[in-house]
């Protein structure tokens, strides 16, 4: 039996709508979700290359920007999903650095292979992310003041645990040939191998986004939960997923710096927790829910990485980096609004002439 998704899946399908043959492509852009985090990609872009110059275009100011872009992204990705379906995760801070910790003193402290530090990392982000997941759906507590809850209390218990077993706060681990290939090689001993994860990650959730019915659950959701389970949507199955997609993603990280850096330290991770929001809100996904693109939040990503390290290479009182930040993320949701609005104004041809 076939049923129907609810109404708020057709604000989707119109702002992705494919644009009139007739547009330009500027026009048929300017129909897109991601259209405002494009203009401002490329904004900074051309800014940082006039006045940061040479040293920002070489290999080494690309690798700057494109391997913070890299750790952020992995974790933007999934948040994005999770925002797209109006909710929240701040707990990717003190999932990354548990994870990083249970990596390096399992393998590092205690001695064990490094896939079994690696496997127990990723499971207890997938776990967190359960466990967020599980409260969210069944408590119907708000999504904010949970995984605020975890993100405190996971710091507490790493930070604990990490005393008693190794008496100290930062724990060294020496990674094999095979993993620092997978998680900690250097390129050309300037780009992240992280670079690769981060694309790949992107690629995938693109498709299942745009491409499969679970993105259609996820938009469907974000836009009207009640009306999603009504049309039998799994509404409470599809947020303990993102949940643990969430999880999974911050311990992925946490995986890459401990293999990367050849240690932990239980301080890891913080400055992921409002970064990966702000960058997707740069790429235009809504803090309500039920719109934005995976492509958006790539850009996003970029744009954020970009500004944090370009202000290095202007010769500029690094102290102005966090205005310019937050005049970007102003002008990015309104920027972004706008677009929003002649997206989701637009109708086809088709649809006018029906």
């Amino acid at each position: 039996m076939t049923t129907s998704l609810p109404d708020t899946t057709a604000e989707k399908e119109t702002a992705v709508a494919p644009p009139k043959q007739s547009e330009s492509p500027l026009g048929q852009l300017r129909h897109r979700p991601e259209a405002g985090a494009l203009i401002g990609t490329i904004s900074v872009f051309v800014f940082f290359a006039i006045f940061g110059g040479e040293k920002f275009l070489a290999p080494a100011g690309a690798a700057s920007w494109l391997n913070i872009a890299a750790e952020l992204g992995i974790i933007a990705i999934p948040v994005g999903l999770l925002m797209i379906a109006g909710e929240l995760d701040v707990s990717v801070g003190s999932v990354l650095a548990g994870s990083s910790m249970t990596l390096a003193i399992v393998s590092g402290h205690w001695g064990a292979p490094m896939i079994v530090g690696i496997v127990l990392a990723l499971a207890l982000g997938v776990l967190t992310g359960l466990l967020n997941g599980i409260i969210v759906t069944r408590t119907n507590v708000p999504s904010l003041v949970v995984t605020l809850a975890t993100l405190s209390g996971m710091a507490g218990l790493t930070l604990g645990l990490s005393r008693v077993t190794t008496g100290t706060t930062s724990v060294p681990v020496k990674p094999d040939p095979l993993s620092k290939a997978l998680f900690g090689q250097l390129i050309g001993g300037q780009f992240e191998v992280a670079i690769f994860w981060w694309i790949g990650l992107a690629a995938c959730v693109a498709v299942l986004l745009q491409m499969m019915k679970y993105g259609n659950w996820i938009f469907a959701i974000g836009g009207d939960k009640e009306s999603a389970r009504a049309t039998g949507i799994p509404v409470a199955k599809v947020k303990i997923a993102l949940y643990m997609a969430s999880g999974f993603g911050a311990a992925l990280v946490g995986v890459i710096q401990t293999i990367l850096y050849n240690g932990a330290q239980v301080a890891n991770g913080q400055s992921f927790v409002f970064n990966s929001i702000i960058a997707v809100v740069i790429g235009g996904v809504l803090l309500t829910g039920g719109y934005g693109s995976v492509f958006g939040v790539v850009l996003g990503t970029l744009t954020f990485a970009i500004v944090n390290q370009g202000i290095y290479y202007t010769g500029w009182n690094s102290d102005w980096a966090s205005l310019i930040l937050g005049i970007l993320i102003l002008t990015a949701v309104l920027m972004n609004n706008t677009f929003r609005r002649l997206a989701l104004s637009y109708t086809p041809r088709s649809a006018k002439k029906a």
